[in-house]
């Protein structure tokens, strides 16, 4: 495909789209319900329903039966834990593989006209981003994942908390899943403006933003304290009446669904002159940006507190001016602490 005609590329090689990033018209008011129509196919497909079959996949197919996890036995947690790493594996490695390995579409679409594995830093562990990127996924990032999965998990067999099922509770429990996705960016949202706070920042936040160019495996390469924070969000379901199937779908849209945002990559060419949106242009310009957009746009947090940039030059120029707004904040507090005279 000619990605020329769909946006532009400076002489750095950075492409970006001509048309603006937005916001889903899920929370606007006046409301815009042709709109809301037009994208709701866009709320299930293709992420949020392959999440939602991947959870059920879990209870039926991974999973032993709730009298085994009544007991933390190390036999069925490792065997969870393998499992988990067995598909992360395969369901980010086919991004890394097409995208960055084979280069399969080259650099078409690529917001980063340059490739992480030729940039080496000291940042990265053996100065390698895709190293250090895995090293933080497997080493810390899925055992948190599966220890959160556990701790669910055993507390729902013991009846720690109600087990509502799906016999009972058809209607509740399925706006429960479409209320997954909100659940979410609600939760991240709030965590991900929390660790922009100058200290968690240093000592946390910092390690994800190391990837300044991410690529798949950038995608839960974070500290392990913002994995448990960021993963923690299934907890919402031991505080919320739940079944653990809401809450695997939880963790898997939180986890698997990272990928999205992190790819580097505003297309997937699916054939000659189709393909599918990644809609990682919000994130990407995050990473670029750091101080804008830190939720994905589902709902439109940054809009209603001014951190909000679709990528366009009237966005560059609202960011600017906040900027300078904000080092006139911090003049104005270094020169009221001057002595006098």
């Amino acid at each position: 495909m000619d990605d020329l005609k769909y946006g532009k590329r400076n002489k750095r090689g950075d492409w970006g789209p001509n048309e603006p990033a937005g916001t889903a018209p899920l929370f606007v008011f006046p409301p815009r319900p042709l709109a809301l129509l037009k994208w709701l196919p866009h709320y299930f497909l293709p992420y949020n329903l392959l999440f939602a079959l991947s959870a059920v996949a879990w209870w039926h197919f991974v999973l032993p039966d709730a009298a085994v996890m009544k007991t933390l036995a190390w036999g069925w947690i490792l065997w969870l834990f393998a499992v988990n790493c067995a598909a992360l594996l395969v369901f980010f490695g086919a991004f890394e593989l097409r995208l960055y390995t084979l280069r399969a579409q080259g650099n078409r679409f690529k917001y980063n006209g340059k490739w992480p594995s030729e940039q080496k830093s000291k940042a990265f562990f053996l100065e390698s981003q895709n190293i250090d990127n895995m090293l933080r996924t497997f080493g810390t990032g899925l055992p948190i994942w599966t220890a959160i999965e556990v701790a669910i998990l055993h507390a729902y067999a013991n009846g720690y908390v109600p087990w509502l099922t799906f016999a009972d509770h058809p209607v509740y429990l399925f706006c429960l899943a479409l209320a997954v996705p909100v659940i979410h960016e609600t939760h991240f949202f709030m965590l991900h403006r929390a660790i922009h706070w100058g200290p968690l920042y240093r000592w946390v936040h910092s390690v994800h933003h190391n990837s300044v160019n991410p690529s798949p495996w950038s995608s839960l390469a974070m500290h392990p304290v913002e994995q448990f924070g960021y993963l923690g969000v299934a907890l919402w379901h031991l505080v919320i009446p739940s079944n653990p199937i809401m809450a695997l779908y939880q963790l898997h849209y939180a986890g698997f669904g990272a990928i999205p945002g992190h790819i580097g990559f505003d297309k997937l060419e699916l054939g000659e002159d189709t393909a599918a949106d990644s809609h990682a242009y919000l994130h990407y310009l995050h990473h670029k940006y750091f101080e804008v957009n830190y939720g994905d746009g589902l709902i439109p947090f940054d809009r209603w507190i001014g951190t909000f940039h679709d990528g366009s030059k009237e966005g560059e120029a609202r960011m600017e001016a906040r900027y300078e707004k904000k080092r006139a904040r911090a003049n104005a507090a270094a020169d009221s602490g001057k002595p006098s005279g």
